[in-house]
């Protein structure tokens, strides 16, 4: 029976998927648990479930002599060290595509909830008041998203029901698609309305959102992350919202969750939420069958269906 160490914690109600498919899990969900399993079953485990800002780093892959593959259940693997895993020989797998529906709706419901100026709104009705603020409507609106992959095409298939117009930045044009492909991040933001951001985090997108793409969206425009909070200067950010150079912000990551800084929390040009984006039974059932569906091919022999390779 195949061994396999399971670090996501946010799965629970679906991994019988995979007990029930033949694999033996072990459980290490929080730091400590994760630190014992691998110091007393490292000789046994073969695969590891984990996420990405979870990752798997190379020094546990040393102490894991018989690990053979890692199946990450998000689409994002920023905290696998992926080098060191094909140095080793060991598979990596993510799970693209699996929750981008979900992930895409969150983020339009991010978009709405700023832009309309909801929580203060209902804050607002809750205190006994009755404020009504003006508030722009998403129609005719520019929606910039950069990084138009899975997640990125479903938002902007959302989005165009709102009758907003879409472009967005990819480090090459796609062309499969009729949108508006800028050169640059700085160059879309400055044609956008509203900036989302639908890339992977990483080295490679670390800080692609500062001060001069913030200048950019200008004081009328609005950010939302649904991706990864390094891929924005965070400085940068509270400063722009601070002295108003851009309208507002939605944030479902942020740098150290859970913990967010307490600047954010005071502004009323902000709408928080705790990393639930691509959360819903529909994607957390589907991570998990696409991990099984990863696992029982590799072990068949076969190709794995999501590889992950270092650039």
């Amino acid at each position: 029976m195949t061994t396999l160490l399971v670090l996501v914690e946010n799965l629970n109600e679906y991994l019988s998927i995979l007990e029930d498919s033949g694999f033996r899990l072990i459980r290490a969900q929080t730091p400590e648990l994760r630190a014992e399993a691998i110091a007393r079953h490292g000789d046994e485990i073969q695969a590891v479930v984990t996420r990405g800002p979870l990752g798997l780093f190379a020094e546990e892959m040393d102490a894991l002599p018989n690990l053979r593959i890692i199946c990450v259940s998000g689409a994002g693997y920023e905290k696998v060290d992926v080098a060191a895993a094909q140095a080793r020989g060991i598979v990596v797998t993510n799970g693209a595509g699996v929750n981008a529906s979900t992930v895409a709706d969150h983020a339009m419901a991010l978009l709405l909830a700023v832009m309309r100026d909801i929580p203060q709104a209902d804050a607002s009705v809750r205190r006994g008041e009755w404020r009504k603020a003006m508030r722009p409507s998403l129609a005719g609106k520019r929606l910039g998203i950069l990084g138009l992959g899975a997640v990125g095409l479903a938002i902007a298939r959302r989005a165009a029901a709102f009758d907003m117009s879409i472009a967005y930045h990819n480090r090459r044009a796609r062309s499969d698609v009729d949108y508006v492909w800028y050169r640059s991040v700085r160059e879309l933001a400055e044609a956008s309305d509203v900036l989302v951001l639908a890339t992977p985090g990483g080295a490679n997108t670390r800080h692609l959102v500062d001060d001069e793409v913030l200048q950019a969206l200008g004081p009328q425009g609005y950010l939302v992350n649904i991706a990864r909070a390094s891929v924005v200067d965070t400085q940068e950010l509270l400063g722009a919202l601070r002295e108003q150079r851009i309208a507002g912000a939605a944030l479902d990551v942020f740098d150290d969750e859970p913990n967010v800084p307490d600047a954010f929390k005071s502004l009323a040009n902000v709408v928080l939420t705790p990393h639930v984006a691509g959360l819903s039974p529909e994607a957390s059932h589907d991570s998990v069958q696409l991990v099984r569906d990863n696992l029982q091919a590799f072990f068949a022999g076969q190709p794995v269906l999501t590889p992950v390779s270092a650039d």
